[in-house]
C-alpha cells in the first residue's frame, strides 16, 4: 500500500463528511465525525483530518473543520 493512500479509518471519515455535506450543506464537527467513526478523542479526529488535508483529499475555507470540503 502506498504511503499516500488513505487508511481505512480515513476512508470512513471521508464517507461521513460526504454524507454530512449532502444532508446538511456543511461539514460535520470534529465530535460528530468522531461519534460516527468510533473515535472518542477529538485530537485523534483532528489528526486524521489533518492527514486527509495533507493528502489533498479535503480542504477547508476557514480555521474550523466544519468548513471542510472534499478535494483540494
Amino acid at each position: 500500500m502506498s504511503v499516500d493512500a488513505p487508511t481505512d479509518r480515513q476512508v470512513q471519515i471521508l464517507r461521513v463528511i460526504r454524507n454530512w455535506i449532502a444532508d446538511y450543506g456543511e461539514g460535520p464537527s470534529i465530535r460528530q465525525i468522531g461519534e460516527r467513526v468510533g473515535l472518542s478523542s477529538t485530537s485523534s479526529v483532528a489528526y486524521q483530518l489533518g492527514r486527509l488535508e495533507d493528502l489533498g483529499l479535503i480542504s477547508r475555507t476557514g480555521r474550523r473543520w466544519r468548513s471542510c470540503r472534499l478535494g483540494a
